[in-house]
């Protein structure tokens, strides 16, 4: 079928020598100021779309602007904001100027030093554009049209000396944008907006100087502005939640001291047609377990009927002792062999335990007493057909949590909960997958990883079904690759009947009648697995929840062999049929498309290697209108070319890789080359690379603009060989440009990874001469002690990566220490002739940096040239900023040194002494070798 070619796109013209003369190279001032897109959404009309662009340090624009291009809006400072519900108004906040907030906080001052946040409004019909100072925050109806509440910063009493402001509390405005009028309430504590807006809930403290001052909870009714009290006594109120048809309203409140050791909340439900307290629960409210209470701490729900509450109730906490001085307690950690997890999960998760409540309904016809639905073993609960179904989803992995050590997975078992008879009912014992209930609660379908298989339990007739057994495809990954069972393809959605579900395997999607009353049916008739191309089904706006069998449906392309993108569509999900090309581009970007809720109004994003991600909107998906330009300044700049490399492997495997070269690329000349690698990335062939300071990974852009070629080879792995499988995959992509191409110098070749990538460095070094210096980011030099090592991170042991995941071993360490020792880098360092820089950092998440000093240490110890980057208080990749624009520098410093002979900076060849640090960054260049 003939492709279409669609207006926006830039092609990629040849050049002449003489244009690209006069581009430059990319430096490292150009960072700051290179453009991405933020925040993107389109109204529900379809009539405007709202966007962010943002540099990379500096001030975001926020854009809104009609979908026919008239008329647009720019917005300083401003990285987001929201439509009202009848798409008449935008509002958001405009933050500081970004070197004022940057001031602030490198001179560590005051926060009342920076500037507050200001409110914008925009009526979108008058084109009236309003600006409220000292902002904190707003709150919209998600279904109101005209009701904006929004918070001030309290002024301080310039009439009492010394008086400061007390920063819990804000002043609330409460305004209908159509009308105008607005009601203001000085020094709240917390505020909410019902559904549809006719009201607006508000706290105030507690005036302990004057009994006689207003507290407790308020209700503004914004039809009238008038203000009636709901609570009146004093507390602390929170959590508010209202049902969706605004009769009810529920929060939580306590009245004890601030300083009390325990806090026991009450359950407030209030009737708002009159504005009266109907219902208060507390730990003395039939139902609560004994030595239970109301936490506090779980999101209060309304079943979307309004005749249920949500509720969390928990084991009253031990209070801390306050008797025994704290200099006569001892601090301690205490590893149980038993435990469920290990120490360090239990520390990571700490405050979320604290806080863990237990589902608990209170039926708002029999507010007598409340039904806890959780125990402290079954601790989970998911409302089925937004609350409203008589039965609950709830699951437990009790009991089978400590294997997820070096399993990476925590089976879980499930149980369907009746609330009318208060039975649970196990229905899947001990899943290793995932679970999808039905919108209206009439199945559960699920996949069984361990079993690769999905199936479907009837809630109604409690009956389990194969959906997939005996069908001709796979459902779980096909080139799976870890040492472990495959996992799946993925969910599509459910159908608005609730009796089908459309479920993925790796390039078509699939029809399951979930009563059996149809067979299986391949929807897009497997015109993908023939051509492949793979199909998925975008999720268009917050409303898509369900398909309708008999409409139109767009679908997302992605051809596995050009790497092209784009959308089909099927007539209808009814029967079997080949989708019916709209578009297929070698871009990146469709799998994103958005839709008007209400209108044909579509809007997506669209990138190449040479374009970066730009706005698009269209209403037939073909005639598309390009809204932005991003990074204009790119085009004085030489930039690159990029190409889809596949070879064979020394073992007779098909590889792929990507090969970018300058956009200047002078056959004639001998380029260096750089080797970036981590597991595959076919796939990027059109993602553009942004010029940035690296994280660890390698600037593409500035490499290739600085006369560099960039290799970046797809690895595939057998268990127990991921350094062989490294070898065999990177040596002989590299061994296979060579002979391919003259103008790659085979004795300037460099490598660079990180993490996973960095271990590969590691080992690469190891095993041969070819390479001329190598860059390793956080790596693993010992497979033998980080096995059991800890990531940070997460507070999980590292065992789990070896036995099921990446590091690919899959075996214990006992089972075969042989295997760990000839895949851990630190063994055979006696054999490293490549210079080597080492980063690693001493607050990483994920690679104990324990490992990079021992790859540091051994090599040191061996007389190799080495050296090891620790960025003080930084993880796993580089988080903070001015890191990144150091490591930039370096890594091209050595880079330049070993692959074009440039002169050497200090910090390679005298290094930079613990007395110079932050002093000297050892960036000069000089005549000194690196010995």
């Amino acid at each position: 079928m003939k492709k279409l070619v669609l207006f926006g796109l830039l092609a990629v013209q040849p050049i002449t020598t003489t244009v690209w003369a006069q581009k430059k190279p990319l430096d490292h001032a150009v960072y700051d100021s290179w453009q991405s897109l933020g925040q993107k959404e389109i109204s529900k009309n379809g009539q405007w779309i709202m966007y962010s662009v943002r540099p990379q340090e500096g001030d975001p624009t926020l854009f809104i602007e009609q979908t026919n291009r008239s008329k647009k809006f720019e917005i300083n400072r401003a990285a987001s904001g929201a439509f009202t519900n009848n798409d008449a108004f935008a509002v958001g906040l405009i933050k500081p100027f970004y070197k004022d907030q940057k001031l602030v906080q490198a001179k560590k001052l005051k926060k009342e030093k920076l500037a507050k946040d200001s409110l914008f409004i925009v009526n979108l019909n008058t084109s009236a554009l309003e600006k409220i100072p000292n902002v904190t925050g707003y709150k919209l109806g998600k279904k109101d049209d005209f009701i904006l509440a929004y918070t001030t910063e309290v002024q301080k009493d310039t009439t009492k000396k010394g008086a400061k402001p007390n920063d819990k509390l804000k002043d609330l405005v409460v305004k209908n944008l159509e009308t105008n009028q607005e009601t203001k309430v000085k020094n709240i504590l917390e505020y909410a907006v019902s559904t549809k807006g006719n009201y607006v809930l508000y706290t105030l403290e507690t005036n302990k100087k004057d009994s006689l001052a207003p507290k407790g909870v308020f209700v503004i009714n914004t039809k009238d502005f008038s203000t009636k009290p709901l609570v009146d006594q004093k507390g602390t109120f929170k959590g508010f939640a209202f049902d969706e048809n605004e009769q009810w309203v529920s929060f939580y409140g306590n009245q004890d001291d601030e300083k009390a050791l325990i806090k026991y909340h009450q359950l407030y439900v209030a009737d708002l047609n009159n504005n009266e307290v109907k219902v208060v629960i507390d730990e003395k409210t039939a139902g609560v377990p004994a030595n239970w209470y109301v936490s506090g701490d779980k999101n209060l729900q309304f079943s979307k009927n309004g005749q249920s509450l949500f509720l969390g109730v928990a084991p009253i906490p031990v209070a801390k002792d306050t008797v025994t001085l704290s200099v006569d307690q001892a601090v301690v950690d205490v590893w149980g062999f038993r435990d469920d997890f290990i120490q360090p999960i239990q520390l990571k998760n700490l405050e979320r335990e604290l806080k863990r409540s237990y589902t608990t309904i209170l039926d708002l016809n029999n507010v007598n007493q409340v039904v806890p639905v959780n125990t402290l073993e079954i601790a989970d609960a998911q409302l089925l057909n937004e609350g409203d179904s008589r039965y609950l989803l709830l699951s437990s992995d009790y009991g089978k949590r400590i294997p997820s050590q070096w399993t990476a997975s925590i089976p879980r078992t499930y149980y369907i909960y009746d609330r009318e008879t208060k039975n649970k009912t196990e229905i899947i014992t001990d899943l290793v997958g995932s679970v999808y209930a039905s919108p209206k609660g009439n199945f559960i379908v699920y996949f069984d990883k361990d079993k690769g298989q999905w199936f479907s339990y009837n809630v109604a007739n409690q009956t389990t079904t194969n959906l997939t057994k005996n069908l001709p495809v796979s459902f779980t990954i096909e080139d799976n690759d870890v040492p472990d069972t495959a996992r799946q393809y993925g969910f599509a959605f459910f159908n608005e009947a609730d009796n089908k579900a459309y479920i993925y395997d790796r390039y078509d999607i699939w029809a399951f009648d979930l009563n059996n009353n149809q067979k299986p049916q391949n929807v897009t008739n497997g015109y993908g697995r023939k051509n492949k191309v793979r199909f998925r089904i975008p999720k268009l706006h917050n409303e898509f929840k369900t398909l309708n069998e008999q409409d139109v449906v767009l679908l997302s392309s992605f051809n596995e062999t050009d790497k092209q993108s784009g959308l089909y569509q099927l007539a209808t999900l009814q029967n079997a049929q080949d989708p019916v090309l709209v578009i297929q581009e070698g871009v990146k970007g469709y799998p994103n498309i958005q839709k008007a809720e209400n209108a044909d109004f579509y809007f997506f994003t669209k990138e190449n290697a040479i374009e970066p991600a730009n706005l698009y909107v269209t209403q037939n998906l073909t005639n598309q209108a390009k809204l932005t330009q991003l990074n204009p300044q790119q085009a004085n700049y030489n930039w690159h070319t990029v190409e889809l490399v596949k070879w064979k492997t020394n073992k007779k495997n098909n590889s792929e890789g990507l090969l970018y070269k300058p956009e200047n690329f002078d056959p004639n000349k001998k380029y260096p080359m750089i080797v970036y690698f981590y597991e595959k990335n076919n796939e990027e062939l059109h993602r553009y690379e942004q010029p940035a300071p690296t994280p660890s990974r390698l600037n593409i852009p500035y490499f290739t603009s600085n006369g560099y070629v960039v290799f970046v080879p797809d690895i595939a792995y057998t268990d127990g060989k991921p350094g062989k499988s490294a070898e065999e995959y990177i040596n002989s992509g590299v061994k296979y440009l060579i002979k391919k191409y003259k103008w790659i110098n085979p004795d300037k070749i460099g490598i660079q990874g990180q993490s996973w990538g960095g271990y590969q460095v590691a080992h690469l070094i190891t095993r041969t001469n070819m390479y001329a210096a190598g860059w390793a980011g956080a790596p693993v030099a010992n497979m033998t002690s980080a096995y059991g090592g800890i990531r940070w991170g997460s507070g999980m042991t590292r065992q789990f990566q070896y036995e099921k995941t990446q590091s690919r071993i899959g075996k214990t360490l006992w089972e075969d220490l042989d295997l760990y020792i000839e895949n851990s880098p630190l063994f055979h360092f006696d054999k490293v002739n490549t210079p080597v820089v080492i980063m690693h950092n001493d607050q990483d998440g994920a690679v104990p940096w324990y490992q990079g000093i021992e790859m540091y240490t051994a090599l040191r110890r061996l007389d190799k040239p080495v050296w090891m980057l620790n960025y003080n208080g930084d993880d796993h990749n580089l988080i903070k900023r001015q890191n990144r624009k150091d490591i930039q520098i370096r890594q091209q410093q050595f880079f330049d040194y070993y692959l074009k002979d440039a002169k050497a900076p200090v910090w390679m060849t005298k290094g930079i002494p613990a007395t110079s640090k932050g002093l000297d960054w050892g960036f000069e260049l000089t005549d000194d070798k690196v010995e």
